[in-house]
């Protein structure tokens, strides 16, 4: 059996002389967890073996121990799909999602979730509307996590000094 020891370094926009050798397609809940076993497309087994506390997500190519490129691919699963009337009572969902630490996912206009009865409840009594859905899920990374980055070119942060302004 093969092995998944590393994330292949790519850069946005770039091209790389890299044939994808295979397909590694996993719910979320399964791109988080860094040693399993999993089966690709082609039906070989795999073993996963990465760094604690990396995340898999969709479009990430990963290299095996016998050299071969393989691709991660999000794989559709069963989310809540919300929607509001306004910003604010979006942002108001947003903000008890996050007070229940819930992973979410963000796109313009809307939020997502995996599949969750109380938290439906919780959307009825906020009166935002939602659609349970089969769609990849990539829920944000978090605001420390090393993946998925923002450049800012405010020089107000720099190494993690504060600084005023007047």
């Amino acid at each position: 059996m093969i092995s998944i020891v590393s994330r292949f370094p790519r850069k946005p926009n770039a091209v790389y002389p890299v044939k994808v050798a295979g397909c590694l397609s996993l719910p979320f809940e399964r791109r988080e967890k860094s040693r399993q076993r999993a089966v690709l497309a082609s039906g070989e087994e795999v073993a996963i073996e990465l760094p604690r506390g990396q995340v898999l997500r969709g479009g990430d190519w990963v290299v095996a121990s016998d050299g071969r490129v393989i691709e991660v691919v999000a794989s559709p699963e069963r989310v809540l799909h919300v929607e509001c009337d306004s910003p604010e009572a979006l942002a108001r969902v947003a903000y008890h999602l996050g007070n229940r630490h819930v992973p979410v996912q963000v796109g313009p206009g809307w939020l997502r979730i995996a599949d969750d009865h109380v938290l439906a409840r919780m959307f009825e009594a906020l009166g935002a509307r939602y659609t349970a859905l089969e769609a990849p899920f990539e829920p944000e990374s978090g605001a420390y996590a090393g993946h998925h980055h923002h450049h800012h070119d405010d020089e107000s942060v720099h190494g993690g000094r504060i600084h005023e302004f007047k």
